[in-house]
């Protein structure tokens, strides 16, 4: 199963999720300016919202894969006041003929001193076991 870890992030919330998500599926996390080249089975796709919304920088890159090398996203993200990003990233895969898994993985994140040192290492490990689920079945 060929596997990929994309992420978006202002804050660096969403990388030390990214992170803690490949190391558990055996990838690297890359940011979303790394394309994906080669077919993956699965897309684990990180982001959080930005001014109640996803960032367009997001939109775009879901806009840009190619539908016959995606099998499918898998999202997850954390945020400091709004809960996940699903429905926003699921309305942009349907666009692009990309298939969303149901499940995501999502946590609080650290911003202008609210949830202070979120995501932690139990939000980390939680992330990872998700991933482990998820390649499961």
């Amino acid at each position: 199963m060929n596997i990929a870890v994309r992420y978006y992030t202002k804050t660096g919330n969403t990388k030390r999720l990214a992170e803690a998500i490949a190391k558990a599926v055996g990838t690297e996390a890359l940011p979303l300016t790394s394309p994906i080249t080669e077919p993956v089975d699965i897309l684990f796709l990180g982001n959080s919202y930005y001014a109640f919304n996803i960032d367009p920088e997001v939109r775009s890159f879901i806009s840009s894969l190619d539908k016959s090398k995606v099998g499918r996203i898998v999202n997850f993200g954390s945020a400091a006041l709004l809960n996940s990003t699903y429905k926003r990233v699921k309305a942009e895969a349907d666009k692009a003929g990309i298939p969303m898994d149901e499940r995501e993985f999502h946590c609080r994140g650290e911003f202008k001193g609210l949830h202070k040192g979120r995501p932690n290492e139990e939000d980390l490990r939680a992330a990872a076991a998700f991933a482990g689920r998820i390649l499961k079945g």
